[in-house]
């Protein structure tokens, strides 16, 4: 007969001292900046995209960024004044809410805004992004982009599968009527963003908003 296999028990307390130790690696590295840098801003992101926040961040060399978790950050600075750990902290915590992060800088006010206005990247919509222009694409031989390049042959049955009443005629891929891929104001779906893909409408804009900021001073 088999031998019966023993139960085996697997234990998640690493699991969870990590969880644990990522935490206070944050609290402290949060409480290490505010006592460095003599500003905390609380930015937003519009069209989070980590290629961008990660260039943001080398043009901020000299800063510390935080982004997300945050509970573990409000934690870090105190939600409330018996607790904050330096005055005016809590009411960072309080606007600690939605797709939001921190920067830690000794960057002029001026500077800072001036930087981030400036800094802007165009990229791909995601499913559920709103579209801020109509896209059609025209009856005859299917073409994209301002160059008007032709699509690949082969790419014709994914087209169609996305949607498209697309025909392969003499190699070219063709409609017989004008296509909307969307119009403005339309919650994308993933079929259209799969389109406006290849078609290289880039409609998401990666921006970052500045919203509040503290200083070392308790100014807020």
């Amino acid at each position: 007969m088999p031998k019966a296999k023993r139960v085996q028990v697997v234990t998640l307390s690493k699991t969870k001292s990590k969880g644990k130790d990522g935490k206070a690696k944050i609290i402290e590295g949060v409480r290490a900046a505010v006592d460095s840098y003599d500003y905390v801003w609380v930015f937003s992101v519009h069209n989070m995209r980590n290629q961008y926040l990660k260039q943001v961040r080398k043009d901020f060399s000299t800063s510390r960024f935080f982004f997300g978790r945050n509970k573990v950050m409000a934690k870090a600075l105190g939600s409330t004044p018996e607790d904050e750990v330096k005055e005016g902290l809590h009411q960072v915590s309080e606007s600690l809410v939605g797709d939001v992060g921190l920067l830690c800088t000794n960057d002029a006010v001026e500077d800072v805004q001036k930087a981030l206005d400036a800094f802007s990247a165009d990229d791909y919509a995601r499913a559920g992004t709103i579209a801020t222009y109509r896209v059609v694409v025209s009856a005859g031989e299917v073409l994209r982009g301002f160059t008007k390049e032709a699509f690949p042959n082969n790419m014709e049955p994914q087209l169609r599968e996305l949607g498209m009443p697309t025909l392969l005629r003499q190699g070219k891929i063709t409609i017989d009527s004008d296509y909307v891929i969307c119009e403005e104001g339309d919650t994308l779906t993933p079929q259209q963003t799969q389109l406006l893909k290849h078609f290289w409408e880039k409609m998401a804009v990666f921006k970052i908003k500045l919203m509040s900021y503290w200083h070392s001073s308790g100014e807020f």
